[in-house]
């Protein structure tokens, strides 16, 4: 692999008060045909500095660093080598992503980093933890939170159609039509399936509790009917057509 001019570049992010040469920079060397690589060997990094954009190698061995950032090597589109060993990894839910995409890019990394504590998976690769691991933890990054949003505006929307479907049952018309040949049937027809366990109405006060309980043997008289089709749309909202 050629190589360029090597260049210095202010890429300090949080150093130790222990550092023998505080102040020290990571080195950039320009690739070639393209690409950068960003060396911050033993520099004692807390933290990932900002990277360039082209950044397809990095070193980053032997610092403080104890998580990786959501999302960080998502950012480097070009990124083809990584180098995390011999850092203090912290493996609790922040590590997840970076376990994530450890299992992602198993072919950018030569030696799998390993976690420093807690105590239950101290020296255990970072690749090993299982989903099971990090079951108590909540959703977190963009991706997650774009599905909560997500989730979030689809029980909006069903809401509102069900608030809008009850909105419109109940105004809602029904047309029954009535062909004068059917004039005289009967009242069982229009008898509810339940009327007998209904209280006993006075037939001067409801001409239905008249049409569905006394006249249920007899035919229904035309001059009546009106009026029970007037009172049964007041009522109960039904429009009932005589053709």
């Amino acid at each position: 692999m050629l190589s360029g001019p090597r260049l210095v570049l202010p890429l300090i992010w949080g150093t130790l008060d222990t550092a023998p040469a505080l102040g020290q920079a990571c080195l950039c060397t320009v690739l070639q045909p393209a690409g950068l690589l960003v060396n911050c060997t033993s520099n004692y990094l807390l933290e990932v500095p900002p990277l360039p954009s082209d950044t397809t190698e990095l070193l980053v061995q032997g610092n403080g660093i104890t998580t990786i950032p959501s999302g960080l090597f998502d950012k480097l589109v070009g990124l083809q080598s990584v180098s995390l060993t011999g850092n203090p990894f912290h493996c609790d839910c922040n590590i997840e992503y970076l376990r994530n995409w450890l299992l992602r890019n198993k072919a950018a990394v030569s030696q799998e980093p390993t976690c420093f504590g807690p105590s239950s998976v101290t020296q255990k690769a970072i690749t090993e933890l299982t989903d099971d691991y990090f079951i108590q933890c909540g959703p977190r990054g963009f991706g997650s939170s774009t599905s909560a949003v997500v989730m979030i505006l689809m029980l909006c929307c069903i809401i509102v159609l069900l608030l809008w479907s009850l909105r419109l049952a109940k105004n809602c018309t029904f047309t029954l039509k009535i062909e004068e040949k059917h004039m005289g049937l009967k009242a069982d027809y229009l008898h509810p399936l339940r009327v007998r366990h209904r209280t006993r109405l006075s037939a001067l006060n409801d001409p239905f509790y008249v049409l569905t309980e006394e006249l249920n043997i007899h035919p229904v008289n035309k001059e009546f009917l009106p009026q029970v089709l007037d009172m049964m749309h007041k009522k109960h909202n039904i429009k009932i057509k005589a053709t």
